[in-house]
């Protein structure tokens, strides 16, 4: 989710064991998750929902289905050496990996971490830039370093007034032109859209100064090279750091943490080429400025796999498409418009994602009445294997370059060419959903988190964990999973979206991630209704051994750890929180 919003220049066009479900089997009766439309008093209706144990049988979608057990292929091994900074083991689900702590304690380290750099060069003012850009700044100034913090835009671009409102100006020489800040710079953080990148990195590489560092929030740029059988200039370090949530939230914590020695967002970092020996600081000191609390290795590679199925996930993509279709379903079955907007979206953004965060996923299981985990049991078990199956389907997509294809076309159609006519993404806030979203947050009092509802977070939760074993079984490390699957979610995103509604953050978020949750929501939505939620009106057999491994997977282990290293202080997001991308308030960029 790290990556930057649209560019701030033009792109021009270069030329599993099995155990089958009984849906005969009767049981006792649970939740459906809806309200019956002719109960005056919204009581919730009861029908069966499945066995408390599945037998083999046939004729089920969901029948030889293999159960989610926690073997997996060990992740790569991702140690590193640090001369600044102290390396930490810690052991997440029997898997030792390392990790940096952060801390404004740390930012006296900053020299020595960029020794040899006298200016970095932020270029683009998007999502990622200005947060990035300022925490920079604002930690070097605290330890009086001469560092320069230069931001670099096209000329012309209505982004200057953005960046000067921020503090940068021409006159201190701290903004200016883009190829000019790129060829000045030492260490050259590139935060324009993925698409721009794919378009414009021959320009940017020709600019950039020999024994130079390119700096990236995104692996994007590498698995657009690999599609082409390209790779880096050799003469430059190429190292990322890509904090696990989206610009606001990696400027908003870090301001919160000015009086508490330190709040943010965690970063993973990634050093991808080394030409002097350097890089590996520079990332880690990069990552402390920015105020991440822990920094973990990763690959570039891994990062971009992980970061573009995750926004396509229950990022953005997946959580958006769950909730239209929950929403449909109980208002279609007697719920009123505000109370299903407070059990879908409310539910899923607020309280829910708030126990994950401090508690995690088991917490919000045993805190439902028995009925209530009757209801979660039978949503999660009809919910776990659909969603996994356009999970496994977008993971593939994006490994195999298919997704980074579709995201640098679909930037090209943003502007006229070949006589067609420019298609920018539309908003998509119109309709009843998010008109009755308005209202219930406009009634909302301070505080409210909204209702904990069992069948909304049986979903949710099976979505989660789905996609944690996605990623666990395509050998991703925990740190990158939890980050990438749990900690952005419910830390980063969700509280946005608890503000202003999901399709505000679907509207606002970096191009990449808007465009794949266009393209994936709907998937979301549709197999939702015509499997998940069928398989629940069937009376499907509960799969009791999905349950059984839900109870006891490693990872609420990892998540109590990660948890231990998390901002020590919550997101605050207030309703009138001005957290639109520059390009998006205004015209241009």
């Amino acid at each position: 989710m790290a990556a930057a919003a649209p560019t701030s220049f033009s792109s021009t066009t270069p030329t599993f064991s099995s155990k089958a479900l009984n849906p005969s089997t009767k049981a006792p009766a649970v939740s459906l998750g809806f309200l019956s439309s002719s109960s005056a008093s919204l009581k919730p209706l009861r029908a069966a929902a499945g066995s408390r144990a599945a037998s083999p049988a046939s004729g089920s979608s969901l029948a030889a289905r293999m159960v989610s057990a926690p073997a997996i292929k060990p992740p790569m091994s991702l140690d590193f050496d640090t001369s600044v900074f102290t390396k930490e083991k810690i052991n997440l689900a029997g898997h030792d990996e390392y990790i940096v702590r952060g801390g404004r304690n740390l930012f006296k380290l900053l020299p020595d971490a960029f020794k040899g750099i006298k200016q970095i060069g932020v270029i683009g003012w998007g999502s990622q830039g200005p947060a990035q850009a300022q925490n920079l700044r604002d930690s070097l100034a605290e330890v009086k370093s001469d560092i320069v913090v230069k931001i670099g835009l096209r000329k012309g671009s209505s982004s200057f007034a953005e960046a000067r409102a921020a503090g940068f100006t021409e006159e201190n020489g701290t903004l200016g032109d883009i190829w000019e800040t790129v060829s000045g710079s030492d260490l050259v953080l590139l935060l324009i859209s993925d698409a721009a990148q794919a378009d414009n990195y021959e320009k940017v590489f020709s600019h950039m100064k020999p024994n130079s560092i390119l700096g990236l929030s995104h692996g994007f740029l590498l698995g657009h090279l690999q599609s082409m059988g390209l790779d880096f200039p050799k003469n430059i370090s190429v190292i990322a750091v890509c904090p696990k949530g989206m610009g606001p939230s990696v400027r908003r914590l870090y301001v919160q943490g000015k009086e508490i020695n330190g709040a943010g967002i965690n970063s993973s970092f990634a050093v991808h080429q080394d030409v002097d020996g350097r890089a590996t600081d520079v990332a880690l000191g990069w990552s402390v400025a920015l105020g991440s609390p822990f920094t973990f290795a990763t690959t570039l590679e891994q990062e971009y796999k992980s970061d573009i199925f995750g926004e396509r996930g229950i990022l953005l993509g997946a959580v958006h498409g769950v909730v239209e279709s929950l929403f449909r379903r109980y208002t279609d079955n007697g719920m009123s418009e505000d109370l299903a907007y407070k059990n879908t979206v409310e539910s899923i953004t607020g309280i829910i994602s708030r126990t994950i965060s401090t508690k995690g996923m088991l917490a919000v299981y045993n805190s439902l009445s028995e009925d209530g985990k009757k209801d979660f049991e039978a949503a999660y078990s009809a919910s776990f294997y659909p969603c996994m199956d356009i999970l496994y389907e977008c993971y593939e997509d994006v490994a195999s370059g298919s997704e980074i294809r579709s995201v640098v076309l679909a930037g090209r159609r943003f502007y006229e060419k070949e006589g067609l006519p420019a298609f920018p993404m539309g908003k998509i806030d119109q309709t009843r959903m998010w008109k009755v979203g308005e209202r219930v947050r406009a009634a909302r009092p301070a505080g409210d988190l909204g209702p904990l509802y069992p069948f909304t977070a049986g979903v949710f939760v099976a979505l989660m964990m789905a996609q944690i074993e996605i990623l666990r079984k395509k050998g991703h490390s925990y740190s990158e999973i939890i980050n990438e699957s749990v900690i952005e979610s419910v830390d980063s995103l969700n509280p946005f979206m608890h503000a202003r509604g999901v399709s505000f953050m679907v509207d606002n978020c970096s191009t990449t991630a808007r465009l794949g949750s266009r393209k994936w929501a709907p998937r979301f939505d549709y197999i939702l209704t015509q499997q998940a939620l069928v398989a629940v009106d069937n009376a499907t057999p509960i799969n009791r051994d999905l349950i059984s491994n839900f109870l006891s997977d490693p990872v609420h282990g990892a998540i109590e750890m990660c948890a231990q290293l998390r901002p020590t202080v919550d997101i605050s997001v207030p309703p009138d929180a001005d957290f639109v991308r520059p390009e998006l308030r205004q015209s241009g960029n």
